[in-house]
């Protein structure tokens, strides 16, 4: 059994035609296509079945679709173990992280360490909350950094920084003017959130409810970007982070007076399993500076 036809029953199972898989394979798709015959005959069944132009999974498949995914990722991670024996100073870190981090937090902390480890490469995801505990329990990558503390008993997780959140409001809105706001004065305001799943769209939740009220939700989107644009059209109101990297943002943003409006910002690995050398530095350097890149 091939490691490069166990990455090619991966691909195939998620939807690329043989044709593509065996591309990236640098192999002829009939020989890839008597690979995956090979695989089925060691396997002892079928594991794809033609469905329409394209294959899906059998449930002989599905069954090995989970431990294939793991030879694989084993199999990377030993090889990345090493290549960092023989490149102490090199190495690979695969990260995931949320996307409202990508315009601040991140780059400088990469920025930060590559001043010191020039040739660590990375490779970056970036996601919603439940996307970064996907990447991290299917072994995309070895570290997530992310808002809040992941609730899994696979993951393992530290807080890196408080990171304050702003009530936005449209600029014509009665509030516009001031620097602090109540949140409960906003209780009738309908509200702009992330879609559920996102662990921002749960802090709003629970920051009305101990301001004494349930939030109407005007509308939900997937991007902080997106909603602090709606909030700019006077669609409605929302508790954002400040904006990071750009001009004065068009939405005033108040400080919350009532209660205490802020997130938690922290970094995230599978629990128990042996980080590669230069993942592991990656997140000793983010443990030591993500509050002082916070701070400015």
């Amino acid at each position: 059994m091939e490691i490069e036809t166990i990455r090619a029953f991966l691909e195939v199972a998620d939807g690329t035609t043989v044709t593509v898989a065996a591309e990236r394979a640098h192999r002829t798709q009939p020989a890839l296509s008597r690979a995956l015959s090979r695989l089925e005959r060691e396997v002892g069944s079928e594991l794809f079945q033609r469905s329409g132009r394209g294959l899906t999974l059998t449930p002989a498949g599905r069954e090995l679709l989970d431990s294939a995914r793991r030879i694989v990722e084993a199999y990377d991670r030993g090889v990345r173990a090493v290549q960092d024996m023989a490149a102490p100073q090199g190495g690979f870190v695969p990260l995931a992280f949320l996307h409202t981090l990508g315009t601040w937090l991140v780059p400088e902390l990469i920025r930060s360490f590559r001043a010191e480890r020039p040739e660590v490469r990375f490779d970056l995801r970036q996601h919603g909350d439940a996307g970064l505990v996907d990447d991290l329990l299917g072994g995309a990558v070895d570290l997530a950094i992310t808002g809040g503390l992941p609730e899994h008993p696979q993951i393992e997780s530290r807080r890196l920084l408080i990171e304050p959140l702003r009530l936005v409001v449209p600029p014509d809105h009665r509030f516009a003017g001031r620097r602090s706001v109540r949140l409960a004065d906003l209780a009738a305001d309908p509200f702009i959130v992330l879609k559920s799943g996102f662990s921002l769209r749960a802090v709003t939740e629970h920051l009305c409810v101990e301001a004494g009220f349930v939030p109407q939700i005007g509308f939900e989107g997937e991007e902080v970007e997106t909603l602090r644009g709606l909030v700019s059209a006077g669609l409605g109101v929302a508790l954002l982070p400040d904006p990071h990297g750009v001009g004065a943002p068009a939405a005033p943003h108040l400080r919350v007076s009532d209660v205490q409006a802020s997130r938690e910002i922290g970094i995230a690995w599978i629990r128990d399993r042996r980080l590669p050398s230069a993942s592991d530095r990656f997140r000793q350097h983010v443990i030591g500076n993500a509050r002082k890149v916070a701070r400015g």
